[in-house]
């Protein structure tokens, strides 16, 4: 039931979004429900960055609009409702950083739950999360996770927490770097009517073959009379 692994759809609108867009109150540092300590993070100016800065400094971690939900259809029920299996959504991230040897190792985590639709089944739930640091518009980073949650109880949403720990960069040298997190469903399918018809082309009959013309019939000679014979 998951689509395809692509990164086409968690990539698109980076840039018209300057890379900076968040969604209100997905930002936690160290909620009830993520056990993960966050630091605040430094706002990017163009003003000198102390040592002592870029030390505290945890890049800024952003849960992007319209990757937040992902639904599991029903064989053949894709984008119908009444065919919704589960649907999962990401309401909370928080990330942990520390330094070593030249490089900055994070630990990104999402809280979220998953809750049964008019299909729901008692199963397990596979779902596509990708995790990308990006520095401008270099891709330093980039993770997607297969990551499974086991649901029991169909009669209640069930609560679930992701995290990759081991999201290792170059330590940043100004404060200009972005980690974002959230579903990634790859590229949308194309509908049965939009997909290019298949063009039959048929095949030319072969030439009928001519018969041979018939062999011309040789002259006969003239007949001959007495008087022509010489004497």
């Amino acid at each position: 039931m998951v689509a395809a692994t692509s990164n086409f759809r968690f990539f698109t609108g980076l840039a018209l979004s300057g890379m900076m867009l968040a969604i209100a109150g997905c930002q936690s540092n160290g909620g009830d429900v993520l056990n993960v300590q966050g630091k605040q993070a430094a706002n990017a100016s163009g003003e000198k960055v102390l040592a002592s800065e870029l030390m505290a400094y945890c890049p800024t971690l952003t849960l992007r609009e319209g990757t937040a939900y992902f639904n599991t259809y029903a064989r053949g029920g894709q984008d119908d409702p009444a065919k919704i299996v589960y649907q999962a959504s990401i309401g909370e991230v928080t990330r942990d950083c520390k330094r070593s040897n030249g490089q900055l190792t994070m630990n990104v985590a999402a809280a979220g739950r998953v809750v049964p639709g008019p299909q729901g089944a008692a199963g397990t739930i596979t779902m596509p999360i990708r995790v990308v640091v990006m520095r401008g518009g270099d891709v330093l980073y980039s993770q997607l996770h297969q990551y499974k949650v086991q649901v029991s109880d169909t009669s209640s949403a069930t609560q679930f927490v992701f995290s990759d720990p081991n999201v290792t960069v170059p330590e940043p040298s100004s404060r200009n770097y972005q980690v974002f997190v959230g579903y990634d469903e790859g590229p949308p399918k194309a509908k049965q009517e939009e997909q290019p018809k298949r063009v039959v082309r048929r095949a030319r009959p072969a030439p009928t073959a001519q018969p041979a013309p018939a062999p011309a019939q040789q002259q006969q000679p003239a007949a001959t009379s007495e008087s022509d014979i010489p004497r």
